[in-house]
């Protein structure tokens, strides 16, 4: 994310702060904007994705997530798994997609725009 000063991030996070491993089956996320300067907002929401994960489609659920992020205007967002669907439908909304993030979902969301990556771990909208 080179050349940006501010960017909105999405993490899923724990009750304990840590970066929940689900994207998809997340309870809860956090929406961060981050500047060069570090995290200088933080907000967390209860969404209940494990619960609504299979209580429909899972293109109703890609709905429900894609809705959220752009009520959020998130432009991308970290996490430690998500499957093909769902980071292809982050992709065609534009969004960056870091996956392979572990630990502090704080640092996890930090790290966006700090560029530091692991290229395996990182995909950008085509």
């Amino acid at each position: 994310m080179s050349g940006r000063s501010e960017i909105i991030v999405c993490v899923p996070v724990t009750v304990e702060g840590l970066l929940d491993p689900r994207w998809g089956r997340a309870d809860r996320v956090a929406v961060a904007t981050v500047s060069q300067d570090g995290i200088d907002d933080w907000e967390e929401f209860d969404v209940g994705w494990g619960s609504l994960h299979d209580a429909g489609t899972a293109g109703s659920h890609h709905a429900r997530v894609a809705r959220f992020l752009r009520e959020h205007g998130v432009e991308a967002v970290a996490a430690h798994h998500m499957g093909a669907g769902m980071t292809h439908m982050l992709e065609m909304m534009g969004l960056t997609v870091r996956l392979g993030e572990t630990g502090s979902a704080r640092e996890a969301a930090a790290r966006v725009l700090g560029g530091e990556r692991d290229t395996d771990r990182h995909s950008t909208p085509r």
